[in-house]
């Protein structure tokens, strides 16, 4: 009995151009002489170095360790020596460097001492910990940390465990590859992952439009002594969204503003199964990965390349060709543009696109928003992408979010369907960082004014002991005035006396700490200077003495 699928809202159907990489075998990338590895390849807290500069590192090494709850460890994806560790180019949006570890090979490629993990012998949370030091992350687009998506939390259970085979951007085919190739280890990788997730139902999502990943993937879960469900799922863009794949595989959706966990389902990417089976079953870091290079390129095809290749080395691995406009990493549709083709291959580098005038003719001008509302019927998240793009234009970012900004995946349907040529997703990544950077403002203003009202709260702590201490002093003063003079048959001094002597006590006080306080700069002086300074005082008191003798004037009178 086939499984019954659900249809998500919008989506489009752009041409696949997958023939064009995925009809060749997988060829491990040469090893290159310099490996320039950063230290932010995935969502949070980037890693620290551990490691430096003229060290010697082995393959599978920890170079830089995870810092904080939501990050995870940097390999050396190589041996060799480090020769830097400073600001390089890396494939980000914004085209600015980043900190890196730049390692000169030295052709050995040897290894660290490495082991497989007994996992059904340890504890789910040193599971967790180990991987999160082999630097584990989701290779599906987000990368987010593993080890953090592998815990349950207070649940205990996840009761839902989808693989995403769906890879629906076009030109991409490094999962399609990865899936005919190595269906056991992704299966291995999976029965992990059901071990720390307590997961009942197995559902591997795959596009029809890869038999051959349909295929080899069933004969793998035949395998298996629990059920997992091989779906072959209607191929639509962006069906490969976790979002969209968990509603087309179950009928649910996920809540504005939650995490798929929230409906007791988790998501992970195949390359992250395959990538989490070969850390525990052979003790292997995360230092590798499959590349689609394709486009304007003489022989695309699929790569395993070592983390912190040079993207312009698997360009010529590919044949590149004359006529090259641009670089994208990812697809047409996600993928951003890389400035510098020196930045390296990361975690999140799943395809090198190279673009061409006659394969993507540039946009033409964009004109008004004719508010046709295709962009809405194409939206796969329910959104009104005309709405989002007048306030974001307009800089009202506060409206922007009450329709759901964030809840937009940038997919890019919205701009594909535009009869207008508007690039839509670029004013929604605008808006989201606008508002990111307002808010962090936010922070700092509010940490800052909560740090400011604790020093005046401590000021005037302060104030208040010291004028209790000195009301507990005049207090206990006036009590031995008072019971001084008992003592000895005297009268009582009345309040002016106490007063008085309270007012002489304190400018006594301050007459010692005046003495503590002045410079003692007369030690070690030679007799000369000794006699000069002599001198000088003695002059100083004759001078008072006059000062204090009346004039003739005054005595006459």
């Amino acid at each position: 009995m086939s499984r019954e699928l659900f249809t998500f809202k919008g989506g489009i159907h752009p041409p696949g151009h997958k023939e064009a990489s995925n009809t060749r075998p997988i060829h491990p990338a040469p090893l290159p002489k310099i490996l320039v590895i950063p230290l932010r390849q995935h969502i949070g807290n980037p890693a620290k170095p551990v490691v430096s500069v003229g060290e010697r590192v082995l393959k599978g090494q920890m170079i830089a360790a995870a810092s904080g709850a939501i990050s995870t460890a940097v390999h050396a994806s190589s041996s060799g020596v480090v020769i830097a560790i400073d600001e390089q180019p890396v494939p980000h949006i914004s085209g600015l460097p980043d900190l890196c570890i730049t390692i000169e090979t030295d052709g050995r490629d040897e290894w660290t001492p490495h082991a497989p993990l007994d996992y059904q012998t340890m504890t789910a949370a040193d599971l967790r910990l180990r991987l999160r030091d082999m630097g584990l992350a989701g290779l599906g687009g987000a990368v987010f940390p593993s080890a953090v998506k592998l815990d349950p939390g207070t649940a205990q259970t996840c009761p839902t465990l989808i693989i995403n085979g769906g890879e629906c951007e076009p030109w991409i085919t490094c999962d399609d590859m990865l899936m005919r190739t190595h269906a056991d280890e992704i299966l291995q990788g999976t029965t992990i992952m059901r071990h720390l997730l307590g997961s009942s139902e197995i559902l591997i999502g795959i596009e029809d439009n890869k038999p051959e990943a349909l295929d080899s993937m069933r004969a793998a879960a035949a395998k298996l002594d629990f059920a997992v469900e091989v779906i072959a799922v209607p191929s639509c863009y962006p069906g490969g969204g976790a979002k969209q794949m968990i509603e087309t595989l179950t009928g649910k959706q996920v809540p504005s503003g939650k995490l798929s966990t929230d409906i007791g389902i988790q998501v992970f990417n195949v390359g992250t199964a395959h990538a989490l089976a070969r850390a525990v079953h052979h003790g292997e870091p995360l230092i590798s990965r499959l590349v689609t290079v394709t486009g304007h390129v003489l022989r695309p095809q699929n790569f395993e390349v070592l983390i912190g290749t040079p993207m312009h080395l698997l360009i010529s691995l590919a044949g590149d060709r004359e006529g090259m406009t641009g670089v994208l990493m990812g697809g047409p549709m996600m993928g951003m543009p890389m400035p510098d083709l020196e930045a390296p291959v990361v975690k999140a580098t799943n395809c090198i696109l190279v673009k061409s005038d006659a394969l993507f003719p540039p946009l033409p001008r964009a004109l008004p928003c004719i508010r046709c509302t295709r962009c809405a019927d194409a939206c796969p998240a329910e959104l009104q992408p005309q709405e989002l793009f007048r306030f974001a234009k307009a800089g009202d970012f506060g409206r922007a979010q009450e329709y759901h900004l964030f809840d937009c995946i940038e997919c890019g349907c919205c701009s594909y369907v535009c009869p207008s040529h508007i690039p839509l997703v670029d004013f929604y990544r605008y808006a989201k960082s606008e508002i990111w950077a307002h808010e962090k403002d936010k922070q700092a203003a509010d940490l800052a004014r909560e740090r400011h009202g604790f020093r005046q709260f401590r000021q005037e702590r302060e104030k208040a002991e010291k004028a209790e201490k000195l009301a507990a002093k005049a207090q206990a003063k006036r009590a031995e005035l008072t019971a001084a003079p008992a003592a000895s048959g005297a009268s009582a001094p009345t309040e002016a006396d106490a007063k008085k002597a309270l007012i002489a006590a304190a400018l006594a006080r301050a007459q010692a700490k005046k003495a503590e306080a002045a410079p003692q700069n007369t030690d070690n002086l030679s007799p000369d200077t000794q006699h000069e300074i002599a001198e000088i005082e003695a002059r100083r008191a004759k001078i008072l003495e006059l000062a204090r003798q009346p004039l003739e004037s005054e005595e006459k009178t």
